[in-house]
């Protein structure tokens, strides 16, 4: 149970990609192919690029190679990558069942699954899948679940998939990042827009990341802000590639 921004992706792609390294492959997989010996499933596009890059960084001095796969781009570059063979295979749920369905993605050599964000898939409806996806791993296997929250969905997918698990609280549910200052403004919501763009010409503000409530509100705050800041919005209507230059 660790919160956002804890470092939890290091937590699990360091110590897999020192098993990787000591253990060498025990054989090919189909067609000669390297198997895939580790499987992380993640709920966003983002995260599971962000977790690739991670695996990317640490892995391929090691040699061991890693591949993304999530939906809203086209799948051919990501079965190119299969076929060349991976030891590391990180996904959203939708699209690796995709894959799967087509012939495009053997499970039978994963040692280790990984669940990342485990409430936001929860929230996602992704558990279903997530339980069909693990059913095709071997049942000898390292399980890790990782969740900033642990309610009673994910602790039964847990139980049902994990076996003498050792529970690790980073810290308590809830608690914020410990450089992070927190400040509530009480404003009219005529007066919202007046005050954030007050606030955005703080020279010490260099980056700011605005949430909103909807993708329509996404958008109309961005084109408030376009005449005096460098603003995009990012939202479920935006193209993959709109997202990631969205990004910094």
């Amino acid at each position: 149970i660790a919160q956002t921004g804890t470092g939890k992706t290091a937590a699990f792609a360091l110590p897999i990609l020192q098993r990787l390294a000591s253990a060498p492959r025990s054989g090919g997989g189909a067609g000669g192919r390297r198997p895939i010996r580790v499987l992380v499933l993640s709920p966003t596009r983002e995260l599971a690029t962000q977790i690739g890059e991670t695996f990317a960084l640490f892995g391929r001095p090691l040699g061991i190679r890693h591949v993304a796969v999530y939906g809203g781009v086209s799948e051919g570059p990501q079965r190119r990558a299969l076929r060349d063979g991976v030891d590391v295979l990180v996904a959203t749920p939708g699209r690796l069942e995709d894959l799967q369905q087509s012939g495009a993605i053997d499970l039978r050599r994963v040692e280790v699954a990984g669940l990342d964000e485990s409430d936001r898939m929860l929230d996602a409806g992704f558990l279903p899948t997530v339980r069909r996806i693990l059913g095709t791993t071997p049942r000898e296997r390292q399980t890790l679940l990782f969740s900033a929250t642990m309610p009673d969905e994910i602790r039964t997918l847990a139980r049902s998939v994990q076996r003498d698990a050792v529970e690790v609280h980073v810290a308590p549910v809830a608690t914020p990042a410990e450089r992070v200052e927190q400040t509530v403004f009480f404003v009219s919501r005529p007066s919202k827009r007046q005050l954030l763009a007050h606030l955005l010409e703080d020279p010490a503000v260099t980056r700011a990341l605005v949430f909103t409530r909807t993708k329509r509100a996404a958008d109309r705050i961005a084109d408030h802000l376009s005449d005096r800041e460098r603003v995009d919005a990012i939202h479920g209507d935006r193209s993959q590639g709109q997202r990631e230059r969205a990004l910094p």
